[in-house]
């Protein structure tokens, strides 16, 4: 997946907003002004494509709201992709 953004594998980022940012504000930036490669290879839509397994602070973004999520203070959010070639 590092290859989608020019061989990086972590970022520091800092979201400002009112309301309180979400998950699906995250993504919107990352597309915006980290993604090197393929959008389409990352995202789908408003969200994350299919198969990208998304942690926040080490638990299934599912659980936590999924793109609803409001981001907190130093939150760990961690794309693992479960895609490969054939």
């Amino acid at each position: 997946m590092e290859l989608l953004f020019g061989g990086v594998k972590e970022f520091d980022v800092t979201l400002e907003s009112d309301p309180q940012p979400r998950l699906r504000d995250l993504i919107a930036h990352i597309k915006a002004n980290l993604l090197k490669g393929k959008p389409e290879l990352f995202v789908q839509g408003d969200t994350v494509l299919p198969g990208i397994l998304v942690l926040i602070n080490d638990s299934d973004w599912e659980l936590e709201g999924g793109i609803e999520y409001e981001l907190q203070d130093m939150d760990n959010i961690l794309f693992i992709s479960t895609l490969h070639g054939g």
